[in-house]
């Protein structure tokens, strides 16, 4: 059995619906993971935006917009009167449960019940058009088996275990159809695994069901070995280890959801991204294997601040580091890279929402600086030791930009590299000259 997950964009119209149809009904037992449609997601936060401000006119609003639009994709979509008639009734139900929630008080409860209908109505079109085709499928409700645990992270278990009951109460199908990105949480709440997380659904998707691949379906061929929006002529990269895509996708590779890897990696699930626009193209194939002594690609990380530490007592002072850790803890703020010496650390994070009392508590360590406007360029591929040069060819590409920070050494598979936010593309297109 597969998994394939599909974007927002490639079920974000009748048409794209009916190109997704064509490729899922091959003969193959699968599960089809489906994001919201295109746009759906930002009006649904649109809508929750008025109700926080209390306006119901506004909230109304985009909701018979949005209705109007889903309206149009009906009759578009189905070829029957009667497909179209009983489509077109169960959405006005769903959007009579989205208007009931409208009216209730503002919460971020609230926000998250409201988002959650973006992907229940693209699965319900998709579901009922596949049926209109005479497809073999069915469908399983992600609230009915996606968990998470305690500390809002996947409860594999659970999720495993209700997963199969519901698989085997739908019976032997060739299509299984279910809801990206929504899940119930530990307090028996309604929840997501964050933006994007469609692509983590599919992962634990496909680590619970032991799947043979994992597909995710977008509107690019693959993740590129550099940013096509800055730098022209970049190609898909055939391959990559899990660790390099883990890498890519936390770093600024756009294609894959950051949190997508684990799930499959724990299972050694190989994960292939595929082009919806373009299905022969062979897009990129992540698995155990990487090719040794080989740089794959360069990724850009925005919105980027470093917070540098000066202390004349971290000379050899034991517990100076905990200490410094333990307020970003406190505030729940990742740190991306850190480089230290003798008396200073810095170390850059992409929160900055506690930045004012972050560094009012690290003032009691030493003297604290910040910086924002800075992006992380990290360029990734097998990188060990025994490889020698790489690091030179990447320092040398940018000899003429100023660096803030440099790390490499943490990982065998990444040199991240701190710069003006101003200097970026000009890093990213001068690294490809030299790399590629």
């Amino acid at each position: 059995m597969k998994v394939l997950k599909f974007g927002g964009t490639s079920v974000g119209s009748a048409e794209r619906m009916k190109h997704v149809a064509n490729l899922v009904q091959d003969g193959e037992k699968k599960i089809v993971v489906l994001s919201a449609m295109a746009g759906t997601t930002n009006t649904l936060l649109k809508i929750a935006a008025y109700v926080k401000a209390g306006s119901v006119t506004g909230a109304e609003n985009e909701i018979y917009m949005l209705e109007l639009k889903y309206e149009k994709e009906v009759q578009n979509l189905f070829s029957t009167e009667e497909w179209r008639e009983n489509t077109w009734s169960g959405l006005k139900k769903l959007f009579l449960d989205l208007r009931e929630e409208t009216h209730r008080p503002y919460s971020l409860k609230l926000e998250k019940r409201i988002v959650f209908f973006g992907e229940v109505f693209s699965t319900f079109l998709f579901e009922n058009y596949m049926r209109e085709l005479g497809a073999d499928c069915a469908s399983v409700f992600a609230l009915d088996f996606m968990r998470l645990n305690e500390d809002s992270e996947p409860d594999m278990q659970q999720t495993e275990m209700l997963l199969s009951k519901q698989l085997h109460e739908a019976g032997e199908h060739e299509i299984i159809i279910t809801q990206g990105f929504i899940c119930i949480n530990a307090q028996n709440e309604i929840d997501n695994l964050k933006r994007g997380g469609s692509d983590y659904s599919a992962s634990i998707i496909g680590a619970c069901v032991e799947a043979d691949e994992i597909q995710i379906w977008t509107d690019i061929d693959g993740m590129h070995n550099n940013d096509p929006r800055y730098v022209e002529g970049t190609q898909p990269v055939p391959q990559l280890s899990f660790e390099e895509a883990a890498e890519l996708a936390y770093f600024g590779a756009k294609i894959l959801h950051p949190t997508c890897i684990l799930p499959a990696k724990m299972k050694s699930i190989p994960v292939r991204l595929k082009n919806t626009l373009d299905p022969e193209a062979l897009g990129t194939l992540i698995s155990n294997d990487y090719k040794k002594g080989k740089i794959e690609a360069v990724a850009a990380k925005d919105g980027i601040a470093v917070v540098r530490i000066q202390s004349d007592r971290m000379l050899l002072a034991y517990g100076f580091l905990s200490r410094v850790f333990s307020v970003f803890e406190k505030y729940k703020t990742a740190i991306d890279l850190i480089a230290t010496s003798e008396v200073a650390v810095s170390m850059s994070i992409d929160d900055t929402s506690n930045i004012g009392a972050i560094v009012n508590e690290l003032r009691r360590l030493g003297t604290v600086s910040f910086e924002t406007g800075l992006s992380i360029i990290s360029v990734v591929g097998d990188l060990r030791s025994d490889n020698l040069g790489f690091e030179a060819k990447v320092t040398e590409a940018l000899h003429d930009i100023p660096v803030r920070m440099i790390s490499y050494g943490g990982s065998d598979h990444n040199i991240s590299l701190l710069v003006r936010t101003e200097d970026k593309v000009k890093a990213l297109r001068s690294l490809s000259k030299a790399l590629f």
